[in-house]
C-alpha cells in the first residue's frame, strides 16, 4: 500500500469533528466500538460524539451520562435509549442476535445498583445473556446461599461491593468461574471512598477473583462479555486460521 492510500486509510479510521477524534477502526481491533465517557463533556459534545459512532458502528455506548445529554443525543439519533439506573445511553442497528453465554451479577446492596447497571448494560450490549441477583451481601449471607446454582451456571460473575468488600472473596470460594470483582464508593468515613473495599478485594485469598477499579461497572462488564464470549471467538480465530492454511 502506497503513502498516500495507507494515510487516506488512516483517515477514514477517524472522525474529525475538532474537539474529538472519532476511532471509527477500534471495533475492527477490538471487537466493540468506542465508548463514550460522559462525565466531563457537555451533552452537545456527547451528542455529536454519539451521532458520529452511529454513523459507521452497529452499536453506541455513552457511559456516565445524564438525561439532558439523552435529549440531545436523542435530537441526532432518534432510537437512542436511556438507562436511568445505569446512567447510560445505548443505540443498536437493528434488532439484537440472540444473547450468548451466561453473566451473572450479584450485588451486595441496593446502593452498588448504579455501579452493577452500568455493568449489565455493558454486557447486554456486547451479547451477553445477563441474569441480576442484588441485595445478596455478606451481612445477610444466607441471601447469597440461595443463589449458589444460578453463580455456579455463569460463564462469569461479576461481584459488586461498597464497604469491605467480602462479596467477591466469598463467591470466589463457593464457584469454579472467573469473578470480576467491583469495589464500590459505598460505605462510611473510613470506607475512604471504596479504597478499603478496593483493598479488601486486591488482597482475597479466594483463587480466581480480579479487581477492576472503584465504581467501574463498565470496566466489569466489558471484561465479562469477553469472556462469556471467549469460547465463539476461539472457535473463530480456528476457523480462520485453517481458512488461512496455518496449522
Amino acid at each position: 500500500m502506497s503513502a498516500a492510500r495507507r494515510k487516506r486509510a488512516e483517515d477514514d479510521a477517524i472522525g474529525h469533528l475538532g474537539f474529538a477524534r472519532v476511532d471509527h477502526d477500534r471495533a475492527r481491533r477490538c471487537g466493540f466500538p468506542e465508548v463514550i465517557l460522559g462525565r466531563g463533556k457537555t451533552p452537545e459534545q456527547t451528542a455529536a460524539i454519539f451521532a458520529e459512532l452511529a454513523r459507521r458502528a452497529d452499536r453506541v455506548l455513552a457511559t456516565r451520562a445524564t438525561p439532558e445529554a439523552h435529549a440531545a443525543v436523542r435530537a441526532r439519533v432518534r432510537r437512542a435509549v436511556w438507562h436511568e439506573s445505569a446512567g447510560a445511553i445505548t443505540w443498536r442497528r437493528g434488532a439484537a442476535p440472540p444473547p450468548r453465554g451466561l453473566v451473572v451479577i450479584a450485588a451486595a446492596g441496593t446502593a452498588d445498583l448504579p455501579v452493577a447497571e452500568e455493568a449489565r448494560v455493558t454486557a447486554e450490549l456486547m451479547g451477553a445473556r445477563v441474569e441480576t441477583h442484588y441485595d445478596v451481601g455478606v451481612a445477610g449471607i444466607h441471601r447469597l446461599f440461595r443463589i449458589v446454582d444460578r453463580l455456579r451456571a455463569a460463564r462469569v460473575v461479576i461481584a459488586v461491593a461498597g464497604m469491605e468488600g467480602a462479596l467477591p472473596g466469598v463467591i470466589g470460594g463457593l464457584v469454579d468461574r472467573p469473578v470480576v470483582a467491583v469495589p464500590t464508593s459505598v460505605g462510611y468515613g473510613a470506607s475512604l471512598g471504596g479504597v478499603a473495599a478496593l483493598l479488601g478485594m486486591l488482597n482475597s485469598c479466594a483463587a480466581g477473583v480480579s479487581v477492576v477499579n472503584i465504581d467501574n461497572g463498565f470496566g466489569a462488564g466489558y471484561i465479562a462479555a469477553l469472556i462469556n464470549d471467549g469460547p465463539r471467538r476461539s472457535r473463530g480465530r480456528v476457523v480462520r486460521r485453517r481458512r488461512q492454511g496455518s496449522p
